[in-house]
């Protein structure tokens, strides 16, 4: 039978169908951590999203704006880990886990994007757009990675933001979040927008590159893991591009990551022809193809509204 735990938050309905099989879905709660971070780390340059949510905020945190669960087979053996939330995840080979997983989120009204590599977001998609929110946008990503040797360029002043450089680094990224999902989180929730970047500011995670003050070059660690450290948000200042100053930047970032983990990760938007070139010259290897869903938040169908 399929036990799905009864404490379940408000993006869940308060009771999940019964269903027949060999596997159960939990709601992973706090102490599981080592045996799901196992299991992840089966597959680090697919899983470190997730691992690293784990890592920084434990299983069970508003942190990490969703719920983690699990698929277990007869013997209590992982199967698959999700997590369900304002971005869906999902790590499983098995084809009944992901149903259920499935069911999970067409149940989670505060869905925003779903990310993964293209076959598993293809049977994601095909089970659940009957029942779940509208697709808005859908991109196709090239997924890089970065490992030692790494090619030598002139060292520069690489520093770690504080929050004296929010101002500058909010907008930037902004900016680039509407530029590739249409939505700019400064408009649509500026406190909470904030709140996210000062905290990634605070842990130390957003590099910078200035000059007399001026923001020459960013980028952001997502998740930072033994196996893999995941990249997003790189930015070159327009005024200064072309100059070498971009190559310079992810060669030396990647030099000071490297010596932490086994390698480096980032998604690149496939029609984003020079982030790509910018890359493979910095010595980042293509790994894969990923989809990123965006879903309509708007239109959700008043019969699956289920958490009041």
């Amino acid at each position: 039978m399929l036990a799905v735990s009864t404490r379940t938050p408000a993006i869940m309905p308060p009771a999940f169908p019964v269903q027949t099989g060999p596997l159960t879905v939990e709601r992973l709660p706090t102490g599981c951590e080592g045996e799901v971070l196992a299991f992840l780390a089966a597959r680090p340059i697919h899983t470190a999203i997730m691992a690293g949510q784990i890592r920084d905020n434990g299983l069970v945190s508003q942190l990490n704006r969703g719920v983690f669960c699990a698929s277990r087979n007869m013997t209590g053996r992982i199967e698959g880990v999700a997590l369900i939330g304002h971005v869906t995840m999902i790590e499983t080979s098995n084809d009944l886990a992901l149903q259920y997983f499935v069911e999970l989120a067409q149940n989670n009204r505060r869905a925003h994007v779903v990310i993964g590599e293209v076959e598993k977001v293809a049977r994601f998609w095909e089970l659940y757009a009957a029942s779940g929110q509208p697709m808005r946008l859908a991109c196709r990503e090239l997924l890089f990675e970065q490992r030692w040797p790494l090619q030598v360029h002139e060292s520069i002043d690489l520093r770690k933001a504080t929050l004296d450089d929010i101002e500058q680094i909010m907008p930037v990224h902004a900016r680039m979040a509407f530029e590739e999902c249409g939505i700019n989180p400064m408009e649509k929730d500026p406190a909470g927008f904030r709140e996210r970047v000062a905290y990634r500011i605070e842990k130390g995670r957003v590099w910078t590159l200035t000059d007399q003050g001026q923001l020459i070059c960013k980028a952001d660690v997502v998740s930072d893991t033994p196996e893999q450290v995941y990249l997003e948000g790189v930015y070159v200042n327009p005024e200064h591009r072309g100059q070498g100053f971009g190559t310079r930047f992810i060669s030396q970032l990647s030099r000071t990551l490297l010596a932490r983990t086994q390698s480096l990760s980032v998604l690149v938007n496939e029609q984003n022809r020079a982030a790509q070139l910018f890359y493979q010259q910095a010595g980042y290897k293509l790994r894969g193809y990923y989809d990123t869903i965006y879903l309509a938040q708007n239109e959700w169908p008043k019969d699956n509204d289920q958490t009041h």
